[in-house]
């Protein structure tokens, strides 16, 4: 086994300074708030760097959806020269500065490379930013103040993952706790310059990812890493070099020793922030799918290129869209999305005429969601939000009546009706049926009680064995399409006779 210091063997210790006239970033690129936080440390006589992901995508030529400063100014310093700063962290203490709803997150140098279980970050639900540009770090939302246990050195488990890891330091050290190259250039706000360690700076312009140091040890040092690295690959477009893409076949399982609700979290940043589709085919070619989601990479390795997965694509393709178009998007709708197979095999494990009925659906999606479990926590509140989804898959397929109209009220209706839409698009559901949803949707009053009329008597075959359940696996077999007649052309639903 690799030494805990043998990714940190043989590095310079002097950084290459690159000049403000030979790299592309302006300070037109930097939040005015940044700027701020970084001059104002400046003027008190710190050290202040702007570091990690918003310095890359700078280079690249993105707008950083987060600016992170490092510092030699510990965080009670920082806090006595912002009023508007709050310290969060455990036993690494960090410090937010507030700017209305924005935040500047501001970390003293560490000599240090890893957060201890438990203290990993967790994605902002509410849109406050990924962390993407650190490696892991420990942050939380208590106050420091509640947490005064002492620091201790260096702990790595009996695979080499730190555990523990919470030592101040300097630029010189706080460099090697960085995961990639492209995440370790720091830009100093005294002359405009961008100090280089690493090689980051080729890297960048050559969109190529690279771990600092022994690839081997930094993914056992904590396997989250190739997960990071897959997001990387499908959001940027780099290319992974051989020795950083090398190891990930022979040490992928070491995943399942990774919290499961830090992997809830890495879920969210592959699928949930626009490059979605792309981390999905990323994670099947390297082999972390069957890792991260072991009931999904099954149904769809089972299936390949079958309703399940076009459904899935699909899905995310859509997510993706919203993402750019800067519409919300929710954690339940992905997991009803990456479910879907094991929950359909669970479906059909029952006898056929018990597939409609909701205590079969909802009894498949609980088996479903205790499948990955292990792997992924998915919270109590989107885990139910996905049970809603899939149980008013039947009453949506086969409205009856004025129930339809009280549907439409649900607050888990559009979720669902976009499930059911995303179905029919892939063969899975009757596209007459979206549309007369769709109908009902934009109706005024009177359309509105017509159209409900027109379905008293129930959707046309909507009593049949297979109308309700979701489908779901593959050709000839779970996810074909359903059969059932459409509705006369141009006249909605046809009423019941008598």
């Amino acid at each position: 086994m690799n030494s805990p210091n043998a990714s940190f063997e043989a590095v310079p210790q002097l950084a290459r300074v690159i000049p403000r006239d030979s790299h592309p970033i302006s300070r037109s690129g930097i939040s005015p708030d940044a700027l701020r936080v970084l001059y104002r440390l400046r003027d008190a006589g710190y050290q202040a760097f702007l570091v990690g992901g918003c310095v890359r995508d700078l280079m690249l030529g993105n707008e950083p959806k987060d600016f992170d400063v490092a510092t030699n100014a510990l965080p009670e310093d920082v806090r006595r020269l912002f009023r508007n700063c709050r310290l969060i962290g455990r036993r690494f203490r960090l410090a937010h500065v507030f700017f209305g709803r924005d935040i500047i997150e501001v970390a003293t140098f560490r000599a240090a490379s890893a957060p201890e279980p438990g203290d990993e970050p967790m994605l902002d639900l509410e849109g406050e930013g990924e962390g993407e540009g650190d490696d892991g770090d420990a942050v939380d939302a208590a106050p420091a103040a509640q947490f005064d246990e002492p620091d201790v050195d260096r702990v790595v488990n009996e695979q080499g993952r730190i555990l523990r890891d919470n030592v101040y330091g300097t630029i010189d050290q706080d460099v090697w706790r960085r995961d990639f190259t492209v995440n370790a250039l720091y830009y100093n706000i005294a002359d405009f310059s961008i100090w280089d360690y690493v090689g980051g700076f080729e890297d960048v312009m050559a969109r190529r990812l690279r771990l600092i140091g022994d690839p081997e040890t930094r993914y056992r040092e904590d396997p989250v890493r190739m997960l990071r690295a897959a997001r990387f690959e499908a959001k940027l477009g780099l290319e992974l070099d051989h020795a950083t893409s090398a190891p990930v076949a022979e040490l992928r399982q070491l995943l399942a020793s990774v919290p499961s609700a830090r992997l809830f979290d890495e879920t969210l940043k592959l699928f949930l922030t626009g490059h979605g589709a792309r981390s999905y085919q990323v994670l099947k070619a390297r082999g972390l799918l069957e890792v991260l989601l072991p009931s999904v990479a099954r149904v769809v390795s089972r299936y390949p290129g079958g309703p399940v997965e076009r459904l899935l694509v699909a899905g995310l393709e859509n997510t993706d869209a919203r993402v750019r178009n800067d519409r919300p998007v929710t954690p339940t709708f992905l997991f009803a999305l990456l479910l879907y197979g094991p929950v359909a095999v669970e479906i059909e494990s029952a006898p056929r005429d018990r597939w409609q009925d909701t205590g079969t659906i909802l009894d498949a999606v609980d088996s479903a969601i205790r499948g990955i479990y292990s792997r992924v926590a998915l919270p109590r509140r989107f885990a139910l939000g996905v049970r809603d989804m899939f149980a008013l898959q039947p009453r949506l397929e086969a409205p009856r009546g004025r129930r339809a109209l009280r549907l439409l009220e649900n607050p888990k209706f559009r979720a669902a009706f976009d499930l059911l839409a995303l179905r029919a698009q892939c063969g899975m559901a009757d596209p007459a049926i979206v549309e007369w949803w769709e109908k009902l949707q934009k109706a005024g009053p009177q359309q509105l009680a017509s159209l409900a009329e027109g379905a008293e008597g129930g959707w046309p075959d909507g009593g049949s064995d297979d109308a309700a359940a979701p489908a779901s696996s593959g050709e000839g077999g779970p996810g074909r399409p359903r059969r059932r007649r459409r509705p006369r052309s141009g006249r909605g639903p046809r009423p019941a006779r008598g």
